[in-house]
């Protein structure tokens, strides 16, 4: 687990990380979203021990990083995938790290095989490409067999089957009750990836919930309710506004209600003997629903840039907790 109680660094008169608290809890893959300059490469150092915070902890399992005898058994972690001496090869590079923590020589050909580098294990990084050098990074942080992983856009540089394998170790890592911790900008892949969603902004926690949860926020989730009976149809929508949901009719057989769930609108329904032709929810996505929790906490805005305004809903149903 890493655990960030009142987490602060501040770079002059710039505030890059303010009073976040967060527990990221072992056994499932929690994505970190927030816009360029939102705060989260720093928060990912201040864990590592490569940021000092102003104010406030980062714990891993209870310890701070600098803390730890042999590190790389406890954490691992992708930050740069640049961050190799190009004039190294791959085994001589992990064959390091695996010397400085006492890890088995063993265990460098064992990574090298699970990222698939090992026909290239001999050739210097240095003429590596993007995807080869991430997927080295990748085993760095597998090197030590740790409880706790984190990734910074770890599918950058990847082709199509290689994104696909690294979701597919991520969540595999989870399913073993190890703590993953993944930064990306990329919300499709978050969406099929991530169990849990922090999402900040101006270095501020604005979400901390499932990511179900988290797309069901949005304003943009809806449910359509279709009836033949246009008058029993009224009856719903009259109980459905005293909900104080936001309901958008459709001609006089449809209504899209925002704010509630396929099941309560079917149990309403059946309470007031409304028969239905359709039933289905609209969902928004991943990153519809994110572009509504961050619109407030752009730094970098560009002129045609279109984003949604917050909904006041959204906000209230996502509690960061």
């Amino acid at each position: 687990m890493i655990t960030l109680t009142e987490l602060t660094k501040r770079f002059g008169a710039t505030t890059a990380v303010d009073n976040l608290s967060l527990n990221i809890a072992a056994g499932r893959v929690t994505g970190f979203l927030g816009p360029n300059g939102a705060g989260k490469s720093t928060t990912m150092r201040m864990i590592l021990g490569l940021d000092q915070p102003d104010a406030g902890t980062a714990l891993v399992d209870g310890r701070p990083y600098a803390t730890l005898r042999h590190p790389l058994r406890a954490v691992g972690a992708l930050l740069d995938a640049r961050a190799v001496h190009p004039g190294r090869t791959p085994r001589a590079h992990l064959l390091a790290m695996a010397r400085s923590n006492g890890i088995p020589t063993r265990r460098v050909d064992e990574v090298l095989a699970t990222v698939g580098l090992t026909e290239v294990a001999g050739k210097r990084a240095g003429a590596f490409s993007l995807g080869m050098g991430q997927r080295l990074g990748i085993a760095g942080a597998l090197l030590g067999d740790p409880g706790v992983l984190m990734f910074d856009e770890p599918v950058n540089g990847l082709d199509p089957d290689g994104v696909r394998w690294i979701r597919e170790l991520m969540r595999s890592l989870a399913a073993e009750g190890r703590t993953v911790f993944v930064s990306s900008h990329l919300m499709s892949e978050v969406q099929l990836t991530a169990d849990q969603l922090v999402v900040i902004g101006r270095g501020r926690l604005i979400a901390d919930a499932p990511i179900d949860e988290v797309i069901a926020g949005s304003s943009l989730t809806a449910v359509r309710v279709r009836s033949p009976e246009p008058g029993a149809l009224v009856r719903l929508r009259d109980r459905l506004a005293a909900r104080h949901l936001a309901i958008e009719p459709v001609g006089d057989d449809e209504l899209v209600v925002t704010g509630t769930t396929v099941a309560e609108v079917g149990d309403l329904a059946h309470e007031l003997g409304v028969r239905l032709h359709e039933l289905s929810a609209r969902e928004a996505s991943l990153e519809q629903a994110y572009l509504e929790l961050t619109s407030g906490s752009l730094e970098f805005v560009g002129t045609t840039a279109a984003h949604p305004a917050a909904h006041p809903a959204a906000q209230t149903r996502i509690e960061a907790r």
